[in-house]
């Protein structure tokens, strides 16, 4: 049996590029900072300020020190978190029960061990406070 050229070139063609993809998702993809975004914190209400303390807390670890995220985690200063999208159920949802990964490449975050839901509402108010003042509605 005689393989054309052409033949061989979309097998080596297809083996690179399944090589490249199989490199390009061990190496975390893109550029593994790319998404940490600068934050402007703004004056905060008496109620985020709390929200701010137990972010610093139990979230800041993986979002980074104001929700502009890190290398384990996305941030939430994006558009993806706005209300219309992710609404503060959401984060209920997130922090208590834990959620499986579904927009960004950091895996499944876990349950947040020890923070109650009036906690997590003040976490909220934060985090709503510093997206509005980045422009996050």
């Amino acid at each position: 049996m005689r393989v054309s050229k052409a033949t061989i070139a979309v097998i080596a063609g297809a083996l690179a590029m399944g090589a490249f993809l199989v490199w390009w998702s061990l190496s975390g993809g893109p550029a593994s900072d790319a998404h940490i975004v600068a934050v402007k914190v703004p004056q905060l209400s008496v109620r985020a300020q709390r929200g701010q303390e137990l972010f610093a807390a139990n979230c800041a670890a993986c979002h980074g020190d104001s929700a502009g995220g890190t290398e384990q985690g996305p941030p939430l200063i994006h558009r993806i978190y706005e209300p219309n999208h992710h609404g503060d159920q959401a984060f209920l949802i997130a922090a208590t029960q834990g959620v499986r990964a579904h927009h960004w490449g950091f895996g499944n975050m876990p349950p947040v061990e020890g923070v109650s839901e009036r906690q997590v509402a003040d976490i909220v108010a934060y985090v709503r406070e510093v997206q509005e003042a980045n422009g996050i509605f």
